[in-house]
């Protein structure tokens, strides 16, 4: 039997609004200024210490879209669309 498991977060994540369709991870990290560079942002990535809705996300290219959360040293982000 599968079980799913809705990640649970401790804190509501920081509305992060995008005003396209999606943002890949590295950009996103460095966008919300998670990391200060775009080396950086694809190294913790690579390293495994980046988690997209629960899991663990090593594609720096991953597409990210409105309602992913992304976590990364105990902070957490949401992407949202950009209403304007």
């Amino acid at each position: 039997m599968k079980v799913s498991v809705t990640p649970k977060y401790t804190v509501k994540p920081e509305q992060i609004p995008i005003h396209t369709e999606f943002i890949k991870l590295d950009s996103f990290l460095k966008f919300c200024n998670a990391v200060e560079s775009g080396a950086e942002g694809k190294a913790v990535v690579q390293n495994g210490e980046v988690r997209v809705n629960g899991f663990v996300c090593t594609m720096r290219g991953k597409k990210l879209r409105p309602g992913d959360v992304v976590s990364f040293d105990g902070q957490n982000w949401q992407v949202t669309a950009d209403e304007a």
